[in-house]
């Protein structure tokens, strides 16, 4: 079976074509086939302006047209869509996402923060580990970060915050929305045993790819410190120069992993695991979720 995902975020667009077969004992394995990245910046207008400018808009058509076409030729027949926190504040979303339908037949549905977090927990990543730890999912997008945390292999809670890359680049976080967020990590984090971050987004993957450590080993927190350290002093040239950086990932990558060591500070977690999932993911794990209960229906 061959399903896909689209993932309309603040910074990119995001196509995951995947396929899913039988394992061995009955397991299901997903198998990523296509994976295509469009750097929108969709945030760069909605958090200034409060909408989608039309040159953004006709970028957004014109992707998503190019995405039903690699759709077609792959022969992909179940296709999930969703835009998070950008088309979330777009005041003209409705009327964008009506033209997107309307030209490409695709539906894509805004979805809340909280319904993003349980998105990247469908991935179920912590699950496979060690029961004596308790994970805290990491999210960092552009517009919001998605917090999942998980003990005993109980879903503690889920929770979204308006603190991204492209608002901080804005300048659009508050010292009382960054206090609100260490407040409700430190509070609900209490009390439960040693905690271990699981990081999600194209930030914490590229410094996980620059760290050049071996999948399934976790990243120190003093380590996104050096990083941090390094890209502030770096100019936004010499990081893509030195480092081999989109531009589009260059100016994001130092709010990016503030966001991620502060909320590691605030939860006491001295490593972060990277996976390499995300929400796109998620969305492939939910729809192969509705097809299997249809066809038991059936």
């Amino acid at each position: 079976m061959r399903l896909a995902a689209i993932d309309i975020g603040s910074n990119a667009a995001r196509l995951l074509i995947t396929d899913v077969i039988a394992g061995p004992l009955g397991s299901t394995e997903f198998i990523k086939t296509v994976l295509v990245r469009v750097p929108l910046r969709l945030g760069f207008d909605v958090f200034d302006k409060g909408e989608i400018s039309p040159g953004k808009v006709e970028k957004i058509i014109k992707t998503i047209k190019s995405y039903r076409l690699l759709l077609d030729v792959y022969e992909v027949k179940h296709v999930k869509a969703c835009a998070t926190s950008a088309m979330r504040d777009a005041l003209n979303a409705p009327e964008i996402l009506k033209k997107v339908k309307e030209e490409t037949g695709l539906v894509i549905d805004v979805i809340s923060g909280e319904q993003e977090a349980s998105l990247i927990y469908e991935n179920h990543i912590a699950e496979n580990m060690t029961g004596e730890e308790s994970y805290l999912y990491i999210d960092v997008g552009g517009g919001s970060t998605e917090l999942t945390f998980f003990s005993d292999g109980k879903l503690v809670f889920k929770k979204s915050f308006n603190i991204g890359t492209i608002r901080l680049l804005k300048n659009q976080v508050t010292e009382a929305g960054w206090d609100e967020l260490k407040e409700f990590i430190r509070s609900k984090t209490k009390g439960y045993h040693h905690v271990t971050a699981i990081g999600t987004g194209g930030n914490i993957n590229k410094v996980f790819s620059l760290s050049k450590r071996k999948d399934g080993k976790p990243l120190s927190l003093d380590l996104l410190r050096d990083y941090y350290k390094e890209f502030s002093n770096l100019s936004l040239s010499q990081r893509i120069s030195l480092h081999k950086l989109r531009e589009d990932r260059a100016d994001v990558i130092v709010p990016a992993l503030l966001i991620y060591i502060n909320i590691m500070r605030w939860a006491d977690a001295e490593e972060i695991f990277v996976p390499k999932i995300g929400l796109a993911d998620g969305l492939i794990h939910i729809l192969h979720e509705e097809i299997r209960l249809r066809e038991l229906e059936v």
